[in-house]
């Protein structure tokens, strides 16, 4: 029996030798997952949009990895395999094991121990390891949610939008921007591409008229829509652009050899992040 073990140990731990290690500067209880309480909604949007499987889970087991089989791993960190009681499947297909197994690595203390784990309730996000049922490669050496009401509410939500057809994509650049000034003094319109990661049309449109309030908008088509409006906060639409884009538009994206018009437009720019607001993420992007 202990040899089945050590052979289910070793076998884990050589699926996810490359991946990424945690900063030794993380504090324990943030380290390998979003707390319970004082995560954002960045932080969990950050794991859940590269992970096509979502596991609630409780942990049963937590089995220390000897130093034979962590070659690579900081002192700081001690490696374990997990095994967890899988209570729901929140995302994936085909279903998945009552249990699952998956490598995990842990901060230890000034004493050089690590927290106990057992009987916690933690939403787990990753992928499935082909060809191994109930084995789990998380999507980050950090891809762990603690479970709270809160977050529950938030990782459901973003989860929902994640899985549309049509859901917001990476944005990878700003492609150009331009600003046209309207036929009375005061009015304008600065419009502003992306690039998405899947080739997804995002244009954001400010429009500027005397005595009326700034307003802008975002389109996800091919055709700017006139009844799109600005993404609520912690909405997906919110989170690609608030945790994406610079904080200021570069001249030379500005399609315009006239200092007005890439001024306008720069502050028309500076306008939607102020409205945008912080991203909000608390957590070192892990791998990143």
């Amino acid at each position: 029996m202990k040899t089945a073990i050590t052979i289910k140990v070793a076998t884990a731990c050589a699926l996810l030798l490359s991946t990424p290690q945690l900063s030794a500067q993380n504090t324990v209880s943030s380290a390998f997952a979003v707390p319970a309480q004082g995560g954002s909604y960045a932080d969990v949007a950050d794991l859940v949009v590269q992970s096509p499987l979502i596991l609630d889970a409780q942990i049963r087991k937590v089995t220390k990895l000897p130093e034979t089989q962590t070659v690579g791993v900081p002192v700081t960190l001690q490696r374990v395999l997990v095994v967890a009681d899988v209570a729901s499947l929140i995302r994936g297909s085909d279903g998945f094991a009552a249990q699952a197994r998956f490598l995990l690595d842990i901060p230890k203390d000034a004493k050089g121990k690590i927290p106990k784990l057992q009987k916690r309730r933690y939403f787990l996000l990753g992928s499935k390891v082909a060809g191994r049922p109930g084995e789990l490669r998380l999507a980050r050496p950090d891809a762990l949610v603690e479970w709270s009401a809160e977050n529950d509410a938030i990782l459901r939500a973003i989860t929902r939008e994640a899985v549309q057809l049509e859901a917001p994509q990476a944005i990878n650049a700003i492609t150009g921007a331009f600003h046209s000034q309207g036929s009375i003094l005061g009015e304008g319109e600065t419009q502003i591409f992306l690039r998405t990661s899947n080739g997804q049309p995002i244009s954001i449109s400010i429009l500027s008229r005397p005595g009326q309030a700034k307003r802008w908008a975002v389109s996800t088509g091919d055709v700017i829509d006139e009844s799109a409006i600005a993404p609520a906060r912690n909405t997906l639409l919110w989170y690609r652009l608030a945790c994406s884009l610079p904080r200021a538009l570069d001249a030379k994206l500005v399609e315009s050899g006239n200092a007005a018009d890439i001024g306008r437009a720069q502050a028309d720019y500076r306008f939607v992040m102020d409205s945008l607001g912080p991203c909000g993420r608390t957590r070192q992007q892990a791998g990143a």
